[in-house]
């Protein structure tokens, strides 16, 4: 479904990564490792297509993969550190115009089995900027499960995420596989990595 082969990305003299190399088949996660500045934003965006690596192929479904593809908008759902919410849409009318976008059937259900799921039910109709930075996180990963999706690519899921939003976090990426999705993941969360991870991948 997702291949990646020989990646390359360098910042003028750094190297960021070299020869990097994955499958991702549905319904399994690859998880990406590595101390701070290892490279796995990066690497994450440039398999998203929001960065243009200096070598090798990101492929979808055997070609090329171009994040300006409506196919490939329509199966990827991407959490990167740098994502923003619409400040002045209310946390159920955010996930509302996702589903609609994306054209979900039922966009009413949808929205609020995922703010029940994401635990953000209590606060709806509040702006984003009320928000603790955990629950901005939940109303992140919310934006990505009220969407159809073939590929989750989440950079560091669990951050700003407490004990207990770690282990709702591990569950629902094991019945997002278990549902055929694939996953990538960057992580620095070992209980995670060892709840969700069928590869890992150490940069």
């Amino acid at each position: 479904m997702l291949e990646v082969a020989a990646l390359t990305r360098r910042f003028g003299e750094h190297t960021v990564f070299a020869d990097v190399s994955l499958d991702l088949p549905p319904g399994e996660a690859v998880v990406v490792t590595g101390p701070n500045g290892a490279g796995k934003s990066t690497l994450l965006r440039c398999v998203a297509g929001i960065d243009k690596p200096d070598a090798g192929r990101v492929s979808w479904d055997g070609r090329e993969l171009r994040e300006s593809d409506p196919a490939v908008r329509a199966a990827l759902a991407v959490l990167l550190d740098d994502v923003g919410l619409f400040p002045e849409m209310s946390v159920a009318e955010h996930l509302d115009l996702l589903a609609r976008v994306h054209g979900v059937a039922d966009p009413g259900t949808v929205v609020d089995e995922v703010l029940d799921d994401v635990g953000l039910t209590g606060v709806a109709d509040q702006l984003p900027a009320t928000l603790s930075s955990g629950q901005r996180q939940r109303l992140l990963l919310g934006s990505c499960f009220v969407r159809p999706r073939r590929v989750l690519v989440l950079d560091e899921p669990e951050q700003r995420l407490d004990v207990p939003g770690r282990a709702w976090l591990a569950r629902r990426l094991v019945a997002e596989k278990a549902a055929g999705v694939g996953v990538l993941l960057s992580c620095h969360d070992p209980s995670l990595v060892e709840a969700v991870a069928d590869w890992v991948l150490e940069l």
